[in-house]
């Protein structure tokens, strides 16, 4: 069973900044951040394939250019680096990996794939403020 530990949330106001991170206990190519408000669905924020030669991002459009996903020295931990903040990022912020081995995000049509991550940390809430 892989454990993923989440932390840097926090409140902000607009135009601020927040570093995630999330350490899993094991390695896991594909490593992402979902984010969820109530009433609304998962949303895929940003991917990274951790493997080989890795690095390869994706980001879903309204974070493009405002946050940064990169991992660590160490292969099981990843930063997303959030910057100009805005009310509508506010959010629970999920940390996510793939099976062992997995590639599925190395395809952007499917990097955002919910039912292809099946391990989950407990969230981190992210609140800006106006």
């Amino acid at each position: 069973q892989v454990q993923l530990v989440e932390s840097g949330g926090g409140s902000v106001l607009a135009g601020g900044s927040l570093r995630l991170s999330c350490t899993a206990s094991g390695i896991r190519n594909c490593m992402a951040w979902f984010r969820q408000t109530p009433g609304k669905e998962r949303e895929g924020v940003a991917t990274i394939y951790t493997g080989g030669g890795g690095g390869l991002t994706f980001y879903t459009d309204s974070v493009k250019g405002r946050f940064t996903l990169s991992q660590g020295n160490v292969k099981n931990t990843v930063y997303l680096q959030m910057n100009s903040l805005k009310p509508e990022d506010s959010a629970m912020y999920y940390c996510a990996a793939g099976a062992v081995g997995s590639r599925f995000c190395l395809v952007a049509a499917a990097a955002f794939a919910t039912d292809q991550y099946i391990y989950w940390g407990q969230g981190t809430q992210v609140a800006v403020s106006s």
